[in-house]
């Protein structure tokens, strides 16, 4: 029986069997220098704003305009179904290349200041939040359902490594030899990234019968409104989607953006000592691929996105109370372990619980959830300074614990029930 071209043989062990496809090859490689890139500039940006600002206010312009695309990102889920999930993550990685050369251009040239780094990072804000999604969508399409949950932990630690050595090597880069050739470093990944990417061949989709000729939607409009009808009348979706919105408008606030603020004001650390809090939870997330891999199948998929992500909030609010980095390191190693079974968890039941004609507009939907963040932050950015950092983390998870035992309740036959769907391992 002949084997599929884009599966190659022999047949490796179980917990690599997503390489066996050439897509993921390729995809996984692209996926982790462009998340390095991520990292390493976003505490490059946000420890230059933060110190030459002198604003918390301002640093929180910059964390929040970095999601300022999650209005746009149902939009780039309709174009990845309509001509692609790799070419539109190409062109996207090719504006991530040309900005980030910017950026080198005026560090090396003195020309950098904090408004013209919050203008640049406006515009890479439309298109970065959509990132995630499209990658998810790429893999979604390309792996079998077996291997789909491996696939997912395996394409995560290109996020939860850039946790840790992005950050580690842009603090390092920054400290020794300037913010110009951290910079370069910035270009030099997102350019492999964005050649690794074109290399890939066009997607075969593994989950849809062959396409049959029909009449194409009247506008990406209607194809977009299609999305969020499936969405809304799918109490699944709809509740992960609530779910997604609560840890982004909380939870990612305080486990990443303002992890600077914590860093100085609490710790009294510099940029390498942020370096390391940053690694700490990437150290964690990481260790959650090794889980996945080890007890994965045991799992009953909808009930551990809503635990894994209770935890998620105990340990920040642990850490939320430390004084010392010692202390912090820890706490957030736990917060990082939680936050990347849920989050790899979450993925995939989205995934297996879709039609994949609307998988690119449902991940664009997923990244639509970020936006939570952009209020979070800056509600966050007016709280610290009257009631403190702990104060405000303690608020904001005490929230957000309450709104997940009420979408937990609402949704109680779709999330809970042991004889759920959502609940098959």
């Amino acid at each position: 029986m002949a084997v599929p071209s884009h599966i190659d043989k022999p047949a490796r062990a179980a917990a690599l069997a997503p390489f066996r496809v050439r897509s993921f090859r390729l995809q996984w490689p692209a996926d982790l220098a462009v998340s390095w890139a991520f990292d390493m500039e976003t505490l490059i940006l946000g420890w230059y704003v933060l110190t030459e600002g002198r604003s918390v206010l301002m640093f929180t312009m910059l964390a929040s305009l970095q999601n300022l695309g999650t209005l746009l990102a149902p939009l780039f889920g309709v174009m990845g179904d309509r001509v692609g999930y790799r070419p539109v993550l190409a062109t996207m990685r090719a504006l991530y290349t040309l900005l980030a050369v910017l950026l080198m251009f005026l560090a090396y040239h003195d020309g950098l200041t904090p408004m013209v780094v919050l203008a640049i990072a406006s515009v890479m804000g439309l298109v970065r939040p959509s990132d995630a999604g499209m990658r998810t969508a790429l893999v979604g399409a390309t792996m079998p359902r077996e291997t789909l949950l491996g696939a997912m932990s395996i394409q995560r630690t290109t996020q939860d490594s850039a946790k840790v050595a992005g950050a580690l090597t842009g603090a390092g880069v920054v400290a020794l030899l300037g913010i110009g050739p951290a910079y370069t470093v910035v270009a030099s990944l997102y350019a492999l990234s964005t050649m690794l990417t074109l290399q890939g061949a066009p997607s075969q989709d593994v989950h849809s019968p062959a396409p049959t000729p029909t009449a194409a939607p009247a506008s990406p409009l209607s194809d977009l409104r299609a999305g969020l009808t499936y969405v809304w009348h799918t109490p699944l979706l709809c509740a992960a989607m609530c779910w997604a919105f609560v840890l982004n408008c909380t939870a990612f606030p305080m486990m990443n953006g303002l992890m600077p603020v914590m860093a100085k004001t609490i710790y009294q650390t510099d940029q390498t000592g942020l370096s390391y809090l940053v690694a700490a939870g990437g150290c964690g997330a990481l260790l959650s691929a090794v889980v996945l891999s080890r007890v994965g199948h045991l799992m009953r998929p909808a009930r551990a996105m809503l635990l894994f992500g209770a935890g998620w909030y105990l340990a920040l609010l642990l850490f939320a109370h430390t004084t010392t980095l010692v202390m912090g390191m820890p706490m957030l190693l736990l917060a990082g372990l939680s936050q990347g079974l849920g989050q790899t968890v979450m993925a995939t039941l989205l995934i297996r619980h879709c039609d994949p004609a609307l998988r690119g507009r449902l991940m664009g939907i997923r990244m639509l959830m970020i936006y939570g963040n952009i209020p979070g932050l800056m509600l966050a950015g007016w709280l610290i300074p009257r009631l403190g950092y702990p104060l405000t983390a303690t608020l904001y998870g005490t929230l957000a614990l309450g709104l997940g035992v009420l979408i937990t309740i609402r949704w109680r036959q779709y999330l809970w029930w042991r004889e759920a769907p959502a609940n098959t391992p």
